[in-house]
């Protein structure tokens, strides 16, 4: 296998970087990419920490993070599955990325920053839902932000009906579970999901 070892040998096969490639970066919100940010309802956030990174999808009923200003944003901390590997991340290296996609665009908007963890109880109750409350908030300074170019969306038609999956024929989640460890009760845990899911929401 032939690796690349060093910046000089990707500069050797990479062209150079276009204006738009850099103008796109911003240190503060434009008018544009906070309209773009308000109409995500879903990211991936990418922390790091001393046993790795952390990559973890993150989702909402309307815009997934709150814009408090220009340079602020708010992600809410809604119920998952308690292994807070991105909290964990974040209380010891504050340095995270966001990747929000927009369903329909081929467009998806890129922040670089640091965050912090809050659980200041005012800011817990603004974001109340059913009754609710995160447990929660994840507090990002933004650094810089960008979109992204839409050829990858484009490449794999992510929104294109006719390139989805029909779930039953991928493995479930049980099965996966059981695949991974060989005594866990795949039946029961596929059975009861669709409740505990609904219960569990918010």
């Amino acid at each position: 296998m032939t690796t690349i070892r060093t910046i000089e040998q990707l500069a050797e096969i990479y062209d150079g970087v276009s204006e738009a490639s850099i103008a796109k970066v911003t240190f503060a919100l434009t008018p544009g990419y906070r309209a773009m940010i308000e109409a995500s309802p879903f990211l991936a956030l990418s922390t790091i920490g001393p046993e790795g990174m952390d990559c973890s999808p993150r989702g909402d009923a309307q815009s997934v993070v709150r814009v408090q200003d220009e340079r602020t944003l708010l992600l809410p901390d809604w119920r998952g599955n308690n292994r807070v590997d991105s909290l964990r991340n974040i209380v010891r290296d504050p340095r995270v990325a966001l990747m929000l996609l927009i369903p329909g665009s081929n467009t998806t908007m890129r922040i670089n920053g640091v965050a912090t963890v809050s659980i200041d109880p005012d800011l817990l109750e603004s974001f109340e839902m059913d009754g609710k409350h995160p447990r929660s908030v994840i507090v990002v300074e933004m650094q810089e932000a960008y979109f992204q170019c839409a050829r990858a969306l484009m490449r794999s038609e992510l929104w294109n009906p006719a390139r989805f999956h029909d779930p039953a024929k991928l493995p479930s989640a049980g099965e996966l579970l059981k695949q991974a460890k060989a005594s866990f009760d795949k039946e029961t845990y596929d059975r009861e999901w669709a409740a505990r899911a609904a219960r569990t929401m918010w």
